[in-house]
């Protein structure tokens, strides 16, 4: 089976500290990496867990407040420095264009390689990004400017050949892929031979939604239900929900109460506000309701 891994690069609100970087993360499915936000000081925590630059294809920006897209200027010009000549595609709303058109033109010019904006509306579910692996669909938020969640999704895999039974029947190879995908298989003879009997099941498709920053977005569950992994805001702890109303963000048992109605499998909760020096009250709140969850953190990857 291929990898499909989320590697944590920041998991911190709003002020960084010396316990949490700003948000970021690497999503990697198969030979691809891509980048959820990229928050100040992301390119020194790609250093620091030895991600390899050039491999990220693809950057997802939920939305436009500083702690998820101040690294990206800089970011972007370490790559030319280092030589990079594939694409970058960047998904964000159609404003970041504008606002780093200027630094552009001051700090990028002559870059080595493209960069490619792809605009994004964050108040509607779509996909906006596919492969030949995977899909990628937006998840609109409740925040205080526009903002989206994304959900990677793997496309249905094919069926897995049982190598004795092609031997067996004598099935020349420019057929499998035809069998992979269900076909039966008719002999010289005639006999249909069910594809039951030469294939196993295919691996079940993995999926992973990003939800920050937000209030409780319930209208989301049926998109995201019975989904693999969620990782979801939890800035403040229960005692603090007036503030996580008022700044438009969630708690920890909110965030747990999203992954159990929405019945996905584990749940991380991370962009943890600086206010707390061990997260652990957190953690607890959300085990209350949903006891499958972990704490975020910078280096820590999960892997589906």
């Amino acid at each position: 089976m291929e990898p499909f891994e989320i590697q944590i690069l920041g998991c911190g609100s709003a002020l960084p500290t010396t316990r949490h970087s700003a948000s970021s993360q690497i999503v990697k499915v198969g030979n691809k990496l891509h980048m959820i936000d990229c928050g100040e000081g992301t390119q020194l925590q790609l250093r620091r867990l030895h991600v390899h630059f050039s491999h990220i294809n693809n950057v997802f920006i939920s939305h436009l407040h500083g702690d998820h897209c101040f690294g990206l200027i800089g970011m972007i010009s370490s790559f030319s420095l280092l030589g990079r000549t594939s694409p970058l595609h960047i998904y964000a709303d159609a404003l970041l264009r504008k606002i780093m058109k200027p630094q552009f033109d001051f700090f990028c010019k002559g870059l080595s390689y493209n960069l490619i904006f792809h605009d994004i509306d964050a108040s509607q579910h779509a996909i906006i990004y596919e492969d030949n692996n995977i899909t990628v669909e937006t998840l609109p938020q409740i925040h205080r400017l526009p903002c989206c969640g994304f959900l990677f999704r793997e496309k249905p895999k094919k069926r897995h050949i049982i190598g004795e039974m092609m031997e067996f029947y004598k099935i020349p190879p420019y057929m499998r892929t035809g069998i992979k995908e269900g076909n039966d298989y008719t002999t010289p003879e005639g006999e249909i031979i069910p594809n039951s009997r030469l294939t196993r099941d295919a691996d079940p498709s993995r999926s992973y939604a990003y939800c920050s920053d937000t209030l409780p977005c319930p209208q989301n569950n049926a998109i995201i239900k019975g989904i693999d992994l969620l990782y979801h805001e939890a800035t403040f702890a229960d005692d603090e929900k007036a503030r996580a109303k008022e700044t438009f963000h969630s708690t920890a048992r909110e965030a747990a109460t999203i992954a159990h109605d929405a019945e996905v499998k584990r749940l991380i909760i991370g962009h943890f506000s600086s206010r707390y020096t061990d997260e652990s009250i957190l953690l607890n709140e959300a085990k209350e309701i949903f006891p499958c969850c972990e704490l975020a953190g910078e280096g820590k990857s999960f892997i589906l």
